[in-house]
């Protein structure tokens, strides 16, 4: 058996985290470098994707965007028990392993399990067993010439571990994902956050769905300390925003941080750009109410990427009045501060959607989060425009009761006139959020009344059988 000529077999391991946004992620870095794929595997059911492919610089170039994916590597075995697991090792080209196996060339093995929990001399005896491989080099634990990978995965259940591991699989290490990038942008050494900021690894994997690269043009609308824009401009997008929050955007709300008594004066989203070194790629944000677009008609921009208000933590609002032929007296005009109402999510996202169709580029994406009640929740509740195509929808569990959908739509051709947009099965997240708050308010008052009245008749009625006795 040669290799020559020959697609190889990889290994993608992925963090457990946020699952359902796995094949969202996946699929859209795939499509972003077009390479063609004709697997579909349910990335739910494993923390793994085994791929053929032809060459390892596609390998390099999916993990060079992938946040989900914690290390790729080629797989040289995987079988689901010892002894044929081993023996397709054994039967693997020996001029490949002499090709990381040199007498000069060092190494290391790493004892990986999933779902089970291996000691240090257990790890050792896993070692050892691969005693059979021509590895002539030293051992080097820090920095080696080569990595070699060898897990154990023992299924998705801790509660009800098998005795024997489901699968096995043995391999040279790659390269790793982005995780790293979770840390660098952490909100935590963040110098401008809000109670809304959008978390490193949820802001990455939009960049991702927003296909976003060099050079493009990104948007957010509803734009808060700007996490998007950040995780936009680490892919090398231009960035710009708008807001409707005046103190928001000059760094002059209320500070986040327990610790922090005042804003500093510097703080604002063009200081988190210069804090990770991105100020070229920044644009600037701007104080603009999103129900009035202030962008010329022929404006187009590669991507948009936002996390609307729901109305929860921060106001869904937008100029208006609710006075009948308001008048401003023209001495009032230089300092009038508009008057504000309410901006229900149904005609947010009827504007987010109808802004997209017209200001997209052809195949632009708008990638956008999207509240709902997840008893009710049904793919009719999400809102359409005939120039969109809705082509990922995850969801991020909040309560019990509630979560929140990353929707990702591609626009596949320029609005008319006579464009019908569905947003009229929306419900408002907000109004029956606070409704629902406060019946389960009334329901907790009302029990605390029947155990208060429950305890008061038995107290009453252990006195009245103390007095007869």
């Amino acid at each position: 058996m040669t290799m020559s000529n020959q697609w190889k077999k990889y290994l993608f391991w992925f963090a457990h985290e946020h699952v359902d946004f796995r094949a969202s992620e996946m699929e859209s870095i795939l499509s972003m470098f077009h390479i063609n794929i004709c697997t579909h595997p349910d990335w739910t059911k494993h923390p793994y994707w085994i791929v053929n492919l032809p060459s390892e610089t596609l390998v390099y170039k999916i993990a060079s965007r992938a946040v989900c994916v914690k290390f790729c590597m080629e797989l040289w075995a995987n079988n689901t028990n010892h002894e044929d697991f081993h023996k397709q090792l054994k039967n693997y080209p020996i001029t490949e392993i002499k090709k990381y196996a040199g007498p000069r060339q060092s190494f290391k093995i790493i004892v990986e399990t999933f779902c089970k929990h291996f000691s240090q001399r257990e790890k050792v005896n896993k070692i050892e067993s691969f005693s059979y491989l021509p590895l002539e080099g030293p051992v080097k634990l820090n920095d080696p010439d080569t990595t070699f990978y060898y897990i154990e995965f023992y299924g998705l259940n801790p509660n009800n571990i098998p005795g024997e591991p489901n699968e096995l699989f043995f391999g040279r290490w790659l390269t790793s994902g982005q995780r790293d990038l979770i840390q660098k942008y952490s909100l935590k050494t963040r110098k401008f956050i809000g109670n809304t900021s959008m978390d490193p690894q949820l802001s990455l994997i939009m960049a991702n769905q927003a296909q976003i690269q060099k050079g493009d043009i990104v948007l957010d609308p509803f734009v808060g300390t700007g996490s998007l824009l950040v995780a936009a401009s680490h892919f090398g997008g231009y960035t710009l925003g708008t807001d409707i929050d005046f103190l928001m955007l000059h760094g002059r709300t209320r500070p986040t941080r327990i610790s922090q008594k005042i804003r500093e004066k510097d703080e604002g989203v063009a200081a988190n750009m210069s804090q990770y070194g991105k100020s070229s790629y920044y644009i600037d944000v701007v104080v603009s109410d999103f129900s009035y677009p202030l962008w010329r008609p022929d404006l187009r921009i590669d991507a948009i990427v936002t996390d609307p208000p729901y109305g929860i933590r921060e106001a869904t609002e937008r100029i208006g009045t609710t006075k009948v032929n308001p008048v401003i007296e023209e001495h009032q005009a230089s300092s009038h501060i508009p008057s504000k109402i309410g901006y229900g999510l149904p005609q947010i996202y009827k504007d987010l959607l109808s802004f997209a169709a017209e200001h997209l580029k052809i195949n632009g994406r708008l990638v956008c989060w999207f509240p709902l009640f997840r008893d009710q929740y049904s793919e009719e509740q999400l809102p359409t425009h005939p120039c969109l195509e809705l082509i990922a929808n995850s969801e991020q569990v909040l309560s019990n009761y509630t979560s929140r959908r990353l929707l990702t739509y591609v626009k596949r051709k320029d609005p008319q006139e006579s464009d019908e947009i569905n947003s009229t099965n929306l419900t408002d997240f907000r109004e029956k959020y606070f409704a629902l708050r406060n019946e389960s308010r009334k329901e907790k008052r009302m029990r605390k009344a029947v155990e208060k009245a429950q305890k008061r008749e038995l107290w009453e009625k252990n006195n009245k059988e103390n007095a007869n006795r």
